[in-house]
């Protein structure tokens, strides 16, 4: 008999840090379980290491790393006028850089019977830019929104502007999941109360303030000494994430290394990992806050530096969970509060959030598959609307107004062998010689600038 077995769906993901690697991937899963995903990071300043990709847990084969331009003419050259080379694209990346690949996107599958489906969305709370970031992501077949409260604001703004917000879909973070908090494991001896803080890559941004929170969260280990605290970081120095960190935390508890008390310690990892031992989760504003909510881990978003937008802990106005270090030591425990959780989709079971998300994709593909095909991409921003903002934002990832790779990166795109090896060593080097100067240079100059 023949096999009748469908077959699975191919899938590919383009992504621009480790976090919206982490993002896409697990997306890919939630909304095509069966699918086979192909991934790529681009080339740039927070292309992520082999040890970020692997403490991901996507549990997928390394992505290959492309530009924009390449990614494009490998599409490009792979596709037939009846099967593109993927049945769906997800991009993980920033919105200036989901723009350009629209645009790009556009114009590579232009006069073809048949394209692929375009998902993208965040990686998580959406705190600032929201206008600039989701009219940059309009024109993609699925918005995905990571609850209701941002599907609400979505649409809203479309609606706004006069664009179609039927894009918008709601669903969930991918990596809300992990075993329910215990309140009772450290009452059974089965390991000592455990506090994280979650630190972030540029929140807060001045030396003082980071001194500062590190001191705090040393403090608390100090007056509680059967606690464990831990500082979870998010890189390792000379590595970058979704932003840049000019100051790690790691270069500063090296000058506290002689007062750092003995139940006070720094760790890396898996988020998810990580929170699987903790008691009170503690941040400034870090999306590791809704995953630890979601599981009814004890959570506080601190009001030490103040609630401002500059700090993005006023998106948690309403949660029931800010507190200071202060508050903390003294044995406050937040209580997050119920309606602020379920418009944000947490502490309910996520099985079914993505069954919508699901739904539309597989609309899509059938409509990719009728003899019309899908409608032609149609991004909100155009030379026509935009004359001044779009021939910018296409550039700076090597296209040309009408989202053709420019000369120097289509040669670029297609280098081989040798070549192409001494390039990717250049490439290593100069970002590591930039990553240092950013992180060690760069504050230096400051700090004399201000003698």
């Amino acid at each position: 008999m023949p096999d009748s077995s469908p077959t699975p769906l191919r899938v590919a993901v383009l992504a621009d840090s480790d976090t919206r690697w982490k993002w896409g991937a697990l997306t890919a899963r939630r909304i095509a379980p069966e699918s086979s995903v192909t991934g790529y990071v681009l080339r740039g300043r927070a292309t992520p290491t082999e040890r970020q990709l692997a403490e991901t847990g996507t549990d997928l084969d390394a992505p290959a790393e492309i530009t924009a331009a390449a990614f494009l003419s490998e599409l490009a050259r792979r596709r037939t006028p009846e099967d593109p080379p993927y049945d769906a694209l997800v991009l993980a990346c920033v919105g200036n850089t989901v723009q350009a690949m629209l645009h790009g996107l556009a114009r590579t599958w232009h006069g073809s019977v048949r394209r692929t489906a375009v998902v993208t969305g965040y990686v998580g709370v959406v705190y600032e830019n929201l206008a600039s970031g989701l009219l940059a992501r309009h024109g993609a077949d699925l918005i995905l929104a990571n609850s209701p409260y941002d599907a609400r604001r979505f649409r809203d703004l479309f609606r706004g502007v006069g664009a179609d917000g039927s894009a918008v879909t709601e669903c969930a973070l991918p990596f809300l999941d992990g075993a329910p908090y215990d309140p009772e494991a450290v009452a059974r001896g089965d390991r000592p109360h455990r506090v994280v803080f979650a630190v972030q890559p540029s929140v807060p941004s001045s030396r003082a303030d980071r001194a500062y929170l590190l001191e705090r969260a040393m403090e608390h280990a100090r007056r509680h000494p059967a606690r464990e605290v831990v500082l979870k970081l998010r890189s390792r120095p000379g590595e970058h994430t979704t932003h840049l960190e000019e100051l790690p935390y790691q270069r500063l508890a090296e000058r506290t290394r002689g007062e750092q008390p003995p139940n006070f310690s720094l760790a890396y990892g898996n988020m998810g990992e990580v929170l699987d031992g903790t008691d009170l989760l503690v941040t400034v504003s870090s999306t590791a806050a809704l995953e630890s909510l979601h599981r009814g881990i004890p959570t506080a978003v601190l009001t030490d530096l103040g609630i401002r937008e500059q700090l993005g802990n006023h998106y948690f106005i309403g949660s029931g969970c800010f507190a200071s270090w202060d508050e903390l030591d003294g044995g406050a425990v937040p209580v997050p509060d119920r309606d602020w959780l379920a418009g944000q989709g947490l502490g309910v079971p996520t099985g079914n959030a993505f069954a919508g998300a699901r739904a539309r994709l597989t609309g899509l593909l059938g409509q990719a598959a009728e003899e019309t095909g899908l409608a032609p991409l149609d991004p909100y921003y155009t030379v026509r609307t935009a004359p001044g903002y779009l021939p910018g934002a296409l550039a700076r990832h090597g296209l040309d107004i009408k989202g053709e790779p420019q000369g120097g990166h289509q040669a670029a795109a297609q280098t081989t062998g040798v070549r192409a090896a001494s390039r990717r060593l250049l490439r290593r080097t100069a970002r590591g010689a930039y990553r240092a100067g950013a992180q060690r240079v760069a504050p230096m100059i400051r700090r004399w600038g201000q003698l």
